[in-house]
């Protein structure tokens, strides 16, 4: 039987939650660097004298570079593998974030965030998809799942650690903390993070049959065959092929829940503490709420897993989405009070990452394995778009006057129409 038909049938092995731990914990860095701007953003604000609009946009430098990561840097996984990208992307974002702790200006911080983002972005790509091929078919939502919640988990200790780091040492000292994290992650991972199985099988470059065998060894499979391999299998990773008949409709509609989802969630995690202080909080509280939703996320990436488990992933994340705008509403209706903004926030935060959890598994479902990072990389690309607009549009709204309340239930309505969307999804292709 064929390798990767063997790892989707038969159950897991000690090793393969190794691997899909690994990725978790690159994700987990991706967590705390990402979001190490915005727990350190009224720090920052005070001492550059900053507008909102000025802050939207320091905020959505790192999400550029993420964009920019997705679409170009992680499609080279299908190209060179996704250990050589994912040792690239955390060198790269490990490099961006030591940068950002030495800046004097709000130009050079938001340069050095976009190249921790490019970094953060093909982590993102390379790391999902690396889960994903080393899940069953069974565990694959939760082994995506995973891979999802180490973000939220590093966003929880990233929170944690910033209000401890700028009490004593300032803010810079959290951006340092993150550099020095991030390298010794390369270490792990150039010691012992494997190639994927399904690369390896499908593109067979040099030395694949030896790492194969060492991989199988790791498995429990003693043998198995390889499917024949064509040079147009080897060749065929061009962004073209998303729009091909099979996948055009699929790839259309998962761009635009891409796009909402993110922008959602990027304007709850980016935003909330800011407008929680600003509404008569103070600092500690609006960081604490900002840390309860991200523990809040935690649960809801792993329990997407599950739940998808039982039924189809498309009809829990439109359950999940449906729930999440309604929640948005109750949070800003309610949060004047401390307690209403924990309790409901960690729902809040439950719910919109198990929605990142489920656009995440989609895509890896969607698309064949000699296409897969580049399809994955241009629908989080596109996500990002909506991730970078978030806090932008946020910014510039405040200024015009507007208020907390209005720009909630805006976010909340674009949710409802996204889970009818998500409704007319086809089915996998995998």
């Amino acid at each position: 039987m064929n390798l990767v038909s063997q790892i989707n049938l038969n159950p897991m092995r000690p090793y393969q939650w190794f691997v899909i731990l690994m990725t978790a914990i690159m994700n987990m860095l991706d967590g705390f660097d990402v979001l190490a701007l915005a727990f350190t953003a009224s720090a920052i604000r005070e001492e550059f004298s900053l507008t909102s609009t000025a802050l939207g946009y320091l905020l959505s430098a790192g999400l550029i570079g993420m964009a920019l990561g997705s679409l170009f840097l992680a499609p080279l996984a299908d190209r060179i593998g996704r250990r050589p990208l994912l040792l690239i992307a955390v060198a790269i974002s490990a490099l961006g974030m030591f940068a950002s702790a030495f800046v004097h200006n709000p130009t050079s911080l938001a340069i050095y965030r976009i190249i921790t983002g490019i970094g953060v972005g093909g982590i993102l790509v390379g790391g999902n998809i690396l889960a994903s091929e080393y899940a069953s078919q069974k565990w694959r939502g939760v082994a995506i799942s995973i891979f999802i919640a180490g973000y939220s988990l590093g966003a929880v200790l990233g929170g944690i650690f910033a209000v401890f780091l700028q009490q004593y040492y300032g803010w810079r000292s959290v951006f340092l903390a993150g550099a020095i994290l991030t390298g010794l992650c390369f270490v792990m991972l150039w010691l012992f993070l494997p190639e994927s199985i399904d690369y390896l099988v499908n593109k067979q470059p040099k030395a694949f049959r030896q790492r194969l065998d060492h991989i199988s060894q790791r498995l429990g499979i003693t043998q198995y065959q390889l499917p024949p391999l064509s040079p147009q299998e080897i060749k065929s990773h061009s962004p073209r092929q998303l729009f091909s008949p099979p996948l055009i409709k699929a790839t259309l509609l998962l761009w635009f829940v891409f796009f909402t989802i993110m922008f959602a969630f990027y304007f709850i995690n980016f935003w909330t503490p800011t407008l929680l202080k600003e509404a008569g909080m103070t600092a500690q509280q609006s960081i604490t709420v900002g840390i309860m939703i991200s523990a809040g996320t935690v649960c809801g990436a792993t329990s997407y897993g599950f739940f998808a488990i039982r039924w189809r992933a498309s009809q829990v994340l439109m359950l999940f989405t449906l729930m999440a705008a309604i929640t948005m509403i109750g949070f800003i209706l309610l949060s004047e009070q401390l307690i209403f903004a924990i309790v409901i926030g960690v729902v809040l935060g439950f719910l919109i990452n198990g929605c990142i959890s489920g656009i995440y598994m989609l895509n890896t479902l969607i698309y064949p394995t000699k296409i897969r990072a580049t399809g994955v990389g241009w629908a989080v690309g596109i996500g990002r778009m909506g991730a970078i607009i978030a806090p932008i549009l946020a910014g510039a709204l405040l200024d015009l006057g507007w208020q907390k309340q209005s720009l909630y239930i805006g976010v909340a309505m674009m949710l409802v129409i996204t889970s009818l969307v998500i409704l007319t999804m086809p089915k996998s292709h995998n």
